[in-house]
C-alpha cells in the first residue's frame, strides 16, 4: 500500500494516555507540501498531537489520515515508508558513521534479508549532500557539532524516502546560529523534495519565519490554524502565551515578527 497523497488530517480526534483525555474531538489538516508549526503551552497538547498523526501512538477516538489511508492501517514498514520521524533527542550507537547512520533510514525499503543496493546506497549519499555533510560522511557522529549531528539525524529522515517527515523539537539545545541553520535546511528540503513537514517549535518568531502553515492548540484543542499571518496576532499571544506583544510585518522575511514581548502579568 503505497499513497502519492501526502496531506495529513485527523477527523473528530480524541487522544491522550491513560484514562486522561488530552486531546478532545478535533479535526486538524495538515497541508501537503508546505511546513508545519504545531505552537502552543507548555502541556497544551502539541507532543500527544504529534505523537498520534506519527502513529506512535492510537487514538482514543477518530482517525487520522494520510490521504485516503488511515494511518491505523499502515503496519510499522509500511507507516516508515510514508512517515519519517525525528524524535527529540536522537540517540547514535557508539563509533557509527554519518554514513551508517543515514543507512539505518533504507530499512523501512529492505525486503526480507537482502543486503542494501545500489538503489539504497545512493539514496544514502543523496541525502548526506542535501543536508550538506558530505566532508563527514566517514566521521563518527560523535566527532560531530551539535548543529551537525542533528543534520545527520536529519538526513536518516530523508533517507527514508517518506512524503512526510516529522520533528519534535529539532533544534532544541542549539545556539542561535545552529537554529537558524537548521530551519533553513528544513526550508530547503521542501522546496526541493516536496516534502510535507511538520514541526513542533517553540519560537514563535522562528515559527513565523519558516513555517507556512501553524497549529495552536491550548488543552488540547486547536485555537487557531492557518498561515502565520492569520495565526500570530497580539490577541492570541496574549490569551494563550500570556504576553504582551507588538506584531509588526518583516518585509525581508515576509512573515509577523513579535517585537516588545513582555508577560501580561507581573512576575511576583
Amino acid at each position: 500500500m503505497k499513497t502519492t497523497n501526502s496531506s495529513l488530517s485527523a477527523q473528530h480526534l480524541s487522544a491522550g494516555y491513560g484514562h486522561k483525555v488530552v486531546i478532545n474531538d478535533q479535526t486538524i489538516t495538515i497541508p501537503a507540501g508546505q511546513i508545519t508549526g504545531l505552537i502552543g503551552p507548555n502541556g497544551s497538547g502539541k507532543s500527544t498531537l504529534f505523537n498520534v498523526l506519527n502513529g506512535f501512538e492510537k487514538p482514543m477516538a477518530g482517525d487520522v489520515y494520510l490521504g485516503d489511508h488511515t494511518v491505523a492501517s499502515f503496519n510499522a514498514k509500511q507507516r516508515a515508508q510514508h512517515i519519517a520521524c525525528l524524535v527529540q533527542h536522537p540517540e547514535a550507537p557508539s563509533g557509527i558513521t554519518v554514513s551508517e547512520l543515514v543507512t539505518y533510514g533504507r530499512y523501512a525499503h529492505r525486503r526480507g534479508l537482502h543486503r542494501f543496493g545500489k538503489a539504497d546506497r545512493q539514496a544514502v549519499a543523496d541525502a548526506i549532500t542535501a543536508v550538506h555533510l558530505t566532508a563527514f560522511a566517514d566521521q563518527p557522529v560523535s566527532d560531530l557539532s551539535g548543529g551537525q549531528r542533528q543534520r545527520a539525524f536529519i538526513a536518516m529522515t530523508l533517507a527514508q524516502d517518506s512524503p512526510v517527515m516529522m520533528l519534535d523539537e529539532p533544534t532544541t539545545y542549539l545556539d542561535l546560529t545552529n537554529q537558524l541553520e537548521i530551519l533553513t535546511l528544513l526550508q530547503e528540503l521542501n522546496a526541493k523534495f516536496h516534502k510535507t513537514i511538520v514541526v513542533i517549535i517553540h519560537d514563535l518568531n522562528q515559527a513565523a519565519a519558516y513555517c507556512q502553515h501553524l497549529i495552536c492548540l491550548v488543552h488540547g484543542q486547536v485555537q487557531a490554524a492557518g498561515c502565520p499571518r492569520t495565526v500570530l496576532t497580539e490577541k492570541l499571544l496574549a490569551d494563550v502565551f500570556q504576553v504582551r506583544a507588538d506584531i509588526a510585518y518583516d518585509q525581508q522575511l515576509d512573515c509577523p515578527q513579535m517585537l516588545n514581548c513582555r508577560p501580561l502579568a507581573a512576575i511576583s
